[in-house]
């Protein structure tokens, strides 16, 4: 096994991601299989699958996980991204910039804040039009202070049974207390509806009362994340429950030049391409439509066999977005 497979299981096994060690296990079973060490890899592929065995048969006895599920047919209630699944390269108006990095720097602080008992911001609300980068955004908190994400899973944790929502959201948080993670909370409002609105249930009242609850008494060590686009249905006491509430808005025209050239900074790009042009066309389009743009014009150069990209290569790919935006079945 190299140096690098060491320290990375030996990390792994010090934050006890279990997930991580697995992923290292199967490295290093490649590797002793690529070295014709087949007998070897066999019986380590054999101790890893009873290991799984084992875990998934302490789960169905009741023993606690890191990583919960529902009760119904054991689904997880989140998917795990380690710190280095996430993607963590934003950009963004230098004002709400300013913002992530306190959020990041309070956290890398926080033991210094404990001593003058302050406390870091833990609770960010992040909101915005679709395509903004919200997503990204809690990818990116969590990649910048060194958190695995816990994205909340709403198909297995919504629940037609009375009571059972509730329970799962609360086996959720209870992981991310006693594990330190970014929990993501992405389109909230699926549990947060504003509690005046008329046809709401009594169900759903008591869910978003459960989360305001969760929120409030949240003690763990990581951070919660929750993004939304729709924050006029939120309900108003969800927005008191965050330390820090973030509008991600989308790219001006320098936001879209920096995205524009960051995309296709690994390949060439024929210097008669004017970005300030392109982005003055590309105004009030969101964050993944300019990111989409550059890559089908990528693609294009690529798949033809040029060297560079052309100034026609991205209109083709803006005319495509353009028209995918005018067609009724894609509104």
């Amino acid at each position: 096994m190299n140096s690098t497979l060491f320290k990375r299981l030996f990390r792994a096994i010090q934050t006890g991601s279990r997930l991580d060690i697995e992923s290292i296990c199967r490295r290093i079973i490649d590797e002793e299989k690529k070295q014709g060490h087949i007998r070897l890899a066999a019986e380590l592929e054999q101790i890893l699958g009873e290991s799984r065995q084992e875990s998934v048969s302490n789960l169905q006895q009741g023993s606690l996980s890191r990583l919960p599920t529902n009760r119904r047919d054991l689904a997880p209630l989140i998917q795990e991204l380690t710190v280095d699944q996430l993607r963590h390269i934003m950009v963004l108006p230098s004002a709400v910039e300013k913002r992530f990095q306190r959020v990041e720097k309070e956290f890398a602080a926080r033991t210094r804040l404990a001593k003058y008992g302050l406390k870091p911001k833990q609770r960010i609300l992040l909101y915005g039009p679709p395509g903004c980068g919200k997503s990204l955004g809690a990818e990116r908190l969590a990649w910048n202070v060194g958190l695995p994400l816990f994205k909340v899973r709403f198909d297995t944790l919504l629940s037609s049974y009375f009571g059972e929502t509730m329970t799962n959201l609360r086996k959720v948080f209870d992981a991310a207390q006693a594990s330190p993670c970014a929990l993501f909370l992405d389109e909230c409002d699926t549990l947060a509806r504003s509690r005046t609105e008329r046809n709401d249930v009594g169900e759903v009242n008591r869910i978003t009362n459960a989360l305001l609850e969760m929120l409030e008494a949240f003690k763990g060590d990581g951070l919660v994340v929750a993004a939304t686009n729709l924050d006029s249905s939120l309900d108003t006491a969800l927005f008191r429950r965050f330390d820090e509430v973030l509008k991600i808005p989308l790219p001006g025209i320098d936001e879209i030049c920096r995205l524009l050239t960051a995309t296709l900074s690994s390949l060439e790009v024929e210097p008669l391409v004017v970005w300030r042009d392109l982005a003055r066309e590309m105004d009030g389009m969101s964050g993944s439509d300019v990111v989409m743009v550059a890559q089908n014009a990528a693609k294009s150069s690529v798949l033809e066999g040029r060297k560079s990209v052309t100034e026609s290569d991205l209109r083709q790919a803006l005319s495509e977005i353009f028209e995918r935006h005018n067609d009724p079945n894609f509104a």
